[in-house]
């Protein structure tokens, strides 16, 4: 299996790293692209490399600008990126643009997306971050949601494939501390 990461922000990093650790004990194949939506090299290389991920297979660096601006360059990489390369999933993190982006760019080339931290709701339509919540999900094969309430929400409006997965920032942030003990006793 052939999975790829698009990320963009730094919390998406975060989350980006209980993924790749997972997939590479299991010996599952995963990339990562940056859309550098984030773009401060000095945040972003800095919890890269905090959480020793490796550098991106692609980095789009579309900084900053209008949300159709920055969304529609991260689209036209992403599909270019896809098209060249095979992948059997796209997985996409929470609800920024590079999340929209990802996730449009796969299911208009017929690769399935699976969405982490699905089902989230603000209700408020003005918000970008709720516009691009419903469009992913609504997008998406498998729908990982964080709470029993996303759950909830994801059923609420007839999606299936849906998978109570808990909160990853919480399992990174469990794991973190951990290794932190673990340094502190030795």
């Amino acid at each position: 299996m052939r999975i790829l990461s698009v990320v963009g922000t730094r919390p998406q990093y975060v989350k980006l790293s209980a993924i790749y650790n997972a997939a590479k004990v299991r010996d599952i194949h995963h990339d990562w692209i940056d859309t550098g939506q984030h773009y401060s090299a000095g945040m972003s290389e800095e919890i890269i490399k905090d959480f020793k991920l490796p550098k991106p297979k692609l980095n789009l660096m579309v900084g900053s600008g209008l949300h159709g601006e920055q969304t529609g360059k991260m689209l036209q990489g992403i599909e270019g990126f896809l098209l060249a390369n095979d992948y059997d999933f796209v997985l996409v993190y929470g609800d920024t643009n590079s999340t929209v982006a990802g996730a449009l760019a796969a299911s208009k080339l017929g690769i399935p997306v699976a969405h982490i931290e699905s089902g989230l709701r603000s209700r408020n339509m003005q918000m970008p971050e709720e516009q691009n919540r419903r469009v992913v999900d609504h997008l998406a094969s498998i729908l990982f949601a964080p709470t029993n309430n996303a759950v909830q929400n994801l059923k609420n409006e007839g999606l299936s494939g849906v998978v109570n997965s808990g909160d990853i920032m919480l399992d990174v942030l469990q794991k973190t501390l951990s290794e932190i003990g673990k340094q502190e006793k030795t």
